[in-house]
């Protein structure tokens, strides 16, 4: 997937991005709209996780979305 896919389809992916991301609350997605580094800014701060570790996790799920 790359990013115009993610932004293009954000509604049906944000279900799945829950799935993976548990923590992430609808309000939070809404306002990522579709944004690579702000899905990864998310991931960094609710998870506790390094910017690399965060990029990492989201670049490995859009591979496989």
């Amino acid at each position: 997937m790359n990013m115009d896919q993610l932004e293009g389809n954000w509604k049906q992916f944000k279900g799945k991005i829950q799935e993976k991301w548990g923590q992430l609350t609808d309000d939070e997605l809404d306002q990522a709209e579709g944004n690579r580094e702000q899905l990864v800014g998310l991931v960094q701060e609710k998870y506790g996780k390094t910017r690399e570790q965060a990029e990492n996790e989201v670049d490995d799920w859009m591979r496989k979305h």
